[in-house]
C-alpha cells in the first residue's frame, strides 16, 4: 500500500470514529416537578405523559415526575426553567409573570364566560403567542393544560359579596393581577407559596384563600377551612414547559413523540377536571364545608379597575386576540 493510500485510509476511519458519537442517540432524563397532590390531575396526568414518552421513544426519554413541591415552589421552576436547572415542570401560567408580566393575561378576573372559549383560546393563536413569550425565555410551552375556575375559602364567615371580603386577609398566588383583583374587591391579600399555605390557614396567619375546586380537596384545605364561595372569578391554565436547554437535547423525531403525548394527556387532564368539578361540591360539604353559590355582577363590577390598569401591559394586539376569543 501507498503512503498516499495509507494516509486516505487512516483519515477515512479516523472520520468514521469522529463521527460515531454523534450518530448515537443520547439518552434524556427528565425531572418534572409539581406543587400539587398525588392525587390531582396534574400529576395523574404528568405520570401518564411520562409512560406514553418512555413508550414512543423506546427509552431514549425518560421522565421522573415529582409531585408536591419536591423540587421547589413554582418561583423556583420558572427561574430554574431559564437556566436549565430545572428541566419541565407542569406550572399555573399566572407564576411566570414574574419574568414575562404579559402572562397576566392568562388570568385575568372573569375573563372566561366557559372553558371551552379558553381552550379554544389557548389551543389557537392566543396560546400560540404566549408560547413565543416563553419562548424568549428559553421556555418550551408542550401543552395548555388545566388548573380550572379558581374559589374563595374562608375560617370565619361566608362570602356572597365583595363588601365581605373587606378586610379579610386572603392568600393569593404571589403575581400583580391576583393581588390587584383581591385589592380592588377590598380584601387585603397577600403572596405565599402554595406549599405553606396548609400550614398558614392551620395557624390562623390567613384567614382565606383561593383555588380550584380539586386543589381545595387534594389539599385538604376543608380540615382549616368552614366555607367555599363559588366565585369563579378567575379560570386558569396550567403550562406543561420543558427547558430549552433540555429541549435541544432531544432529537426532532423524540420532540414530536413529546408533543403528541403531551396534547394526548392535556385532553384527558381537562376532562378530569371537568368530571371531577361535578362532584366536588358533594365531596366537600360531606367533608363539613358550607357551599354557596355568588351573583358574579358586583364581583366583575369591582374589577374592572384591574382590566384598565393593565391595558398599557398587555398592548391592543394581545388584548384583541384575548377578546377574539372570549366574547
Amino acid at each position: 500500500m501507498t503512503l498516499t493510500r495509507r494516509l486516505a485510509t487512516l483519515a477515512c476511519l479516523a472520520g468514521t470514529l469522529l463521527a460515531a458519537p454523534a450518530l448515537a442517540q443520547t439518552k434524556v432524563q427528565i425531572r418534572l416537578g409539581h406543587v400539587l397532590a398525588e392525587s390531582h390531575s396534574w400529576h395523574i396526568a404528568a405520570k401518564g405523559f411520562a409512560e406514553d414518552v418512555a413508550k414512543a421513544t423506546d427509552g431514549r426519554v425518560t421522565i421522573q415526575v415529582f409531585p408536591s413541591g419536591q423540587l421547589g415552589s413554582e418561583k423556583d421552576a420558572v427561574e430554574g426553567l431559564q437556566i436549565g436547572s430545572v428541566q419541565a415542570g407542569v406550572i399555573g401560567s399566572g407564576s411566570f409573570q414574574p419574568i414575562e408580566p404579559r402572562m397576566g393575561i392568562v388570568e385575568m378576573p372573569y375573563a372566561w364566560p366557559t372553558r371551552e372559549k379558553a381552550f379554544a383560546a389557548f389551543d389557537g393563536e392566543l396560546g400560540a403567542e404566549l408560547s413565543k413569550l416563553l419562548a424568549a425565555r428559553n421556555i418550551v410551552v408542550l401543552a395548555w393544560w388545566e388548573n380550572g375556575y379558581r374559589h374563595i375559602t374562608t375560617r370565619k364567615a361566608p362570602v356572597t359579596r365583595p363588601d365581605d371580603l373587606k378586610g379579610v386577609k386572603i392568600r393569593v398566588t404571589p403575581d400583580k393581577v391576583r393581588l390587584d383583583t383581591f385589592r380592588a374587591l377590598g380584601a387585603e391579600p397577600a403572596p405565599l407559596a402554595f406549599g405553606e399555605l396548609y400550614s398558614a390557614l392551620q395557624q390562623g396567619v390567613f384567614d382565606a384563600q383561593e383555588n380550584p375546586l380539586s386543589i381545595i380537596f387534594s389539599a385538604s384545605f376543608f380540615e382549616v377551612q368552614k366555607y367555599v364561595a363559588l366565585s369563579g372569578h378567575v379560570w386558569g391554565a396550567a403550562c406543561l414547559v420543558v427547558a430549552k436547554k433540555t429541549w435541544d437535547q432531544i432529537s426532532p423525531a423524540d420532540q414530536k413523540a413529546l408533543q403528541d403525548a403531551a396534547v394526548k394527556w392535556r385532553d384527558a387532564q381537562r376532562k378530569m377536571v371537568g368530571d371531577a368539578d361535578a362532584d366536588l361540591v358533594a365531596k366537600l360539604t360531606a367533608k363539613g364545608m358550607t357551599v354557596n353559590k355568588v351573583d358574579p355582577a358586583p364581583f366583575i363590577a369591582a374589577v374592572q379597575p384591574v382590566w384598565k390598569a393593565q391595558e398599557s401591559v398587555y398592548g391592543p394586539a394581545l388584548l384583541a386576540l384575548l377578546d377574539k376569543y372570549r366574547k
